[in-house]
């Protein structure tokens, strides 16, 4: 069977980190919780883009518009399939309604207008 994947790019200024990790280790123990197969949060380490055979990629950080106080993050979820995600995000989505008053007072610790996130069906795997 098929996995599938919920991946996400955004930038987290620098002096906001350690704030995010902690919010990120939260998100994972829900998510782990609710039936997600894997939870990763990838910060950059390696964003220069290489030239490969006269083509030269654009840069995460050319891609998020990363400023130089910035990290560029690369994270995903992965899940049996996309109903499992559906499955497991609703359950999520409902813990988090429940606990909205804990945060209600919590500023996201990255820009939002910077925040690509998609669904993806997994079609090689090794």
């Amino acid at each position: 069977m098929a996995k599938y994947v919920d991946g996400f790019v955004f930038v987290v200024p620098k002096d906001k980190i350690a704030e995010y990790k902690k919010m990120a280790e939260e998100g994972a123990r829900i998510w782990m919780r609710y039936g997600a197969l894997e939870y990763m949060e990838c910060m950059g380490e390696d964003l220069v883009a290489k030239e490969m055979d006269g083509m030269k990629p654009l840069a995460f950080t050319e891609m998020a518009k990363a400023k130089p106080n910035e990290t560029v993050w690369f994270s995903f979820i992965v899940y049996k399939s996309r109903e499992h995600r559906d499955e497991v995000n609703t359950k999520v989505m409902e813990e988090m309604n429940k606990q909205k008053e804990k945060y209600k007072d919590v500023s996201m610790p990255f820009d939002m207008e910077r925040f690509a996130y998609g669904g993806f069906e997994v079609v090689v795997e090794g």
